[in-house]
């Protein structure tokens, strides 16, 4: 039995597949934060490719919250409405499910387009803007010290993913991701590395989790019941304690957290690591970050998403006989390749259902791969 092209349930959300194509920044949002006829073309383009789920990019809850000005927003209507034209376009083509990953960058906001590679703008550039963070302690140092968040402007935060969520569901999003990991806002309140506090939101492991979990619970009460919410975590800082002098994010924090977020409610853990350190030591490779996945997978009861350099259909069906994970992630390799399900089936032998216009291009000499949905 082919593990990867057997459905699987986030929560109410039935996945035909265990395919999901992982979030990826465009940065090609017009200033205002709203999608572009790039978006439109992109999330379309996916929407055939015959994955089981599709979690569009990192969609910011504040205008502060973008990583940069290029990026997508969600905390106003118009940007809502723009997302529901395009998503009633794309479901008019498919009925894969997409998904909105809700975010907020925090101290790695106001930045350039990464093919620019100049970096963080400062607050007085015309792309610029103040940052802020859990303290006062800047991403790398050539950055401009971000501002530290009072406890009024947290509850703010908060209450702008709950705001942010409901106009996901409004625009017809099938489930939302917090995005908790790569070193942004949430991960910086997680991580003792970033998080100097002394408040309810520092010190020990359960306040460093308190924004985190606190957003959770508020999006879950803000969208209809069942509604499915998923997190995606960095499971590790990659950082030597010896180099740093401290604690940080590790694997134990992570399984400690992806617990309590089964109990609040997460339909899944979406597990990546490391970007919250400029220092980090990153092993790159093969299934780099599939032990993560595997050992909380053996902690929680709720699917977990192997993500990082799952690149092969082999590969991806090993990672899920072996049980390290239910679910795997494609990033780069569907950047690549918009057509990899498609491959995947044809090597791993099974059958996979695609729009009907395109049946006729079933390889000759194949077994049969196509059908329609």
């Amino acid at each position: 039995m082919v593990k990867l092209f057997e459905p699987i349930k986030f929560g109410t959300l039935q996945l035909v597949n265990k395919i999901v194509i992982a979030p990826m920044c465009q940065y090609s949002a017009t200033d205002q934060g709203e999608i572009t006829y790039w978006h439109e073309q992109q999330w379309a383009n996916y929407a055939l490719s015959g994955a089981g789920l599709c979690i569009v990019e990192a969609t910011a809850v504040q205008p502060e919250g973008r990583i940069s000005f290029a990026d997508v927003g969600l905390w106003n209507d118009a940007q809502r409405d723009q997302m529901q034209a395009v998503l009633q376009k794309v479901k008019s083509i498919s009925p894969m499910p997409f998904a909105v990953q809700l975010a907020h960058a925090g101290r790695k906001a106001s930045t350039d387009k990464p093919w620019l590679g100049r970096g963080q703008l400062p607050p007085d550039h015309e792309h610029g803007w103040q940052t802020v963070s859990a303290s006062n302690i800047a991403f790398q140092p050539s950055d401009i010290t971000p501002h530290t968040l009072s406890i009024a402007e947290i509850q703010t935060v908060i209450a702008d993913f709950a705001k942010a969520a409901v106009r996901a569901v409004d625009a017809g999003f099938d489930l939302i991701e917090i995005h908790a990991a790569h070193g942004y806002l949430l991960h910086q309140f997680m991580s003792p590395l970033s998080n100097l506090r002394n408040d309810q939101y520092g010190g020990s492991l359960e306040n460093r989790m308190r924004l985190t979990l606190e957003v959770l619970q508020a999006i879950h009460q803000a969208v209809p019941q069942g509604y499915p919410v998923g997190v995606r975590i960095s499971a590790t800082d990659w950082m030597d304690a010896e180099s740093v002098g401290s604690d940080s994010w590790d694997l134990v924090s992570s399984i400690e957290l992806s617990k309590c977020l089964e109990q609040g409610g997460a339909v899944y853990v979406h597990v990546s690591s490391g970007g919250l350190h400029v220092n980090q030591h990153i092993q790159v490779g093969k299934n780099y970050q599939v032990p993560f996945a595997h050992a909380i997978k053996q902690q929680v009861n709720i699917p977990v998403i192997a993500v990082g350099m799952i690149t092969e259909p082999e590969q991806a069906e090993e990672v899920l006989q072996q049980d390290k994970a239910d679910t795997i992630g494609l990033a780069r390799a569907m950047l690549y390749d918009p057509r990899w399900p498609w491959h995947a089936a044809a090597t791993l032998g099974a059958e996979i259902a695609i729009a009907p216009q395109y049946l006729r291009c079933q390889p000759h000499g194949v077994k049969q791969l196509f059908n329609a949905f």
